[in-house]
């Protein structure tokens, strides 16, 4: 008999989930409480017919490193589009420190800290394809890549990687090399004074130099539709304007009494398909349910929590409130006149550009976001995928984005302070910025949070980087993909290996359902 799975969230994960159990002949459908599929990794016409804007993710190390998708999307379009320069870090008064693409090129503008980048982030990029399954593998059980192979990948992070970042930044004797590593490993959103966030930031240097930083041509929205021509390949269905309220259990009634549970998804549609196409038009159905042997819910533990009828105990209830999100975003989308004026021309060759002082002022400033303290100078990340996709806008104009790290759930004047603070990190690298500005839109914490219940608080990892997330998950550390209900996984950014669009929550989530059912 077919096994029915029902998958609640469309982003990548959820898709990825859906995707790999459809593959194994799983029916599968998918319930997405917006428009259209794609979670946080969707894009948009903010500013006009033909005008791209990434919503969330506009730059993949991890996901082109994804072997989610080096088995989901091998026979479809999507199409990796590389800048000149992977990243860089806007240095005060000096021309940006930079990660090129190159080991070698990086490590010669490094000058006397270029033997210890060598030293530390050489091994990781000779053995990239080691290091990546080891990293975005689950930690535990039959679905990783082989214990063994795991353990040997991951000892080439080795004592420098299980370090704070803040600790390994002092074995450099530059400003230049301090402040390039510290903007690498901010994107943890973790202290860095952490243990293993010094890991993060040698993982991000190992794929600039292995595969690099790209885009995805023609915005991330690309890789979403990917995804959901994979899934309706394999017979599976996407229900979009429908919001799961609830996970019920199904009595177990005659012949079917010896057989596990089953469980009835339930909630309301404003839009329901049944054909497999995620069209988003109305069907009059305000409400429905369906049964499954599984659920999956691509969701934080924050929605977990809310989802009614599902028999938590009272252990992984605890655990699910004791959930750290961490700090949240401050978010400027932006349409520009031309390119950023960059009054250094390396930082227009950048698909990432890392804002907010020196290196120890990037680690204060993420060590106050964390403790709820709105930093003076935030650690900002600019993405200008221009410099590497050109089909973004139909003329001379062009789109990018920044964040700043903030308090979780940060008011409004806390906002509006942030995007002054953002524009001056951008202008003190760009003095004419601010001229080049035709539209903005901004996204504080409750914006965010608002458009996708995910992003609680405005943060946008799903919870700070550590051994928590990246090994153990919300719940359990033995099974790192288990809601703690027979039959109900987690497949969110809370779980293993942790934020990032590459969809390996999900794919191994959905691992983690093949062995135990089947």
């Amino acid at each position: 008999m077919t096994q029915r799975a029902a998958v609640v969230g469309s982003g990548p994960n959820g898709l990825a989930a859906a995707c790999r159990l459809a593959r194994a002949g799983w029916e599968v459908t998918v319930y997405e409480a917006g428009p259209t599929p794609g979670g946080a990794a969707r894009s948009a016409e903010l500013f006009g017919p033909g005008i791209i804007s990434d919503l969330g993710a506009s730059i993949h190390p991890l996901s082109a490193a994804s072997p989610a998708y080096d088995e989901l999307l091998g026979h479809h379009d999507v199409e990796w589009a590389q800048p000149q320069i992977p990243a860089a870090h806007g240095i005060d008064g000096e021309p940006p420190a930079l990660l090129h693409a190159s080991l070698e090129e990086t490590a010669e503008a490094l000058g006397r800290d270029g033997d210890l980048w060598r030293w530390v982030v050489g091994p990781l990029t000779d053995n990239w394809d080691q290091v990546r399954q080891a990293v975005l593998n689950p930690p535990l059980g039959r679905a990783s890549f082989t214990r063994i192979g795991r353990a040997a990948a991951l000892m080439q992070l080795g004592s420098a990687g299980a370090m704070p970042a803040s600790s390994l930044m002092r074995s450099f004797s530059t400003e230049r090399a301090r402040a390039l590593f510290a903007g690498l490993a901010a994107h943890s959103t973790a202290p860095l004074s952490n243990p293993l966030t010094a890991a993060v930031g040698l993982a991000f240097g190992a794929a600039a130099h292995a595969q690099g930083w790209p885009a995805v041509r023609g915005g991330t929205q690309k890789l979403v539709d990917a995804l959901v021509a994979e899934l309706r390949s394999h017979g599976g269905d996407i229900r979009t304007g429908f919001r799961v309220t609830g996970v019920q259990q199904v009595p177990k009634r005659g012949r079917s009494a010896g057989r596990p549970r089953r469980w009835r998804v339930e909630g309301s549609a404003a839009h329901q398909r049944g054909t497999g196409e995620a069209t988003g038009e109305p069907t009059g159905s305000s409400a429905g349910q369906q049964e499954a042997d599984v659920v999956v819910l691509d969701l934080t533990p924050a929605q977990v929590l809310g989802l009614q009828g599902l028999p938590l105990a009272p252990r992984a209830r605890g655990s699910l409130r004791r959930w750290d999100y961490g700090p949240g975003v401050v978010k400027v989308d932006y349409l520009l006149d031309g390119p950023i004026p960059w009054q250094h021309p390396e930082l227009a060759r950048a698909g990432t550009v890392h804002l907010g002082g020196s290196g120890r002022q990037v680690v204060a400033s993420e060590a106050a976001a964390n403790r709820g303290v709105l930093p003076g100078r935030p650690y900002v990340l600019l993405a200008q995928p221009s410099a590497a996709d050109s089909t973004r806008t139909p003329d001379e104009r062009t789109v990018c984005w920044a964040y700043a790290h903030v308090p979780n759930g940060l008011d409004d004047a806390g906002v509006a302070r942030t995007v002054r603070l953002i524009d001056a990190e951008i202008t003190r690298q760009a003095p004419n910025f601010r001229r080049s500005v035709l539209q903005r839109m901004i996204w504080g914490p409750a914006q965010l949070e608002g458009w996708n219940a995910n992003l609680v608080g405005g943060s946008v990892s799903g919870g700070v980087a550590g051994l928590r997330t990246t090994l153990s998950g919300p719940v359990s550390a033995l099974r790192p993909y288990s809601a703690g209900v027979d039959g109900v996984f987690l497949c969110s950014s809370a779980t293993p290996p942790g934020g990032g669009a590459h969809g390996m929550s999900g794919f191994n989530a959905a691992a983690s359902v093949l062995d135990e059912r089947g």
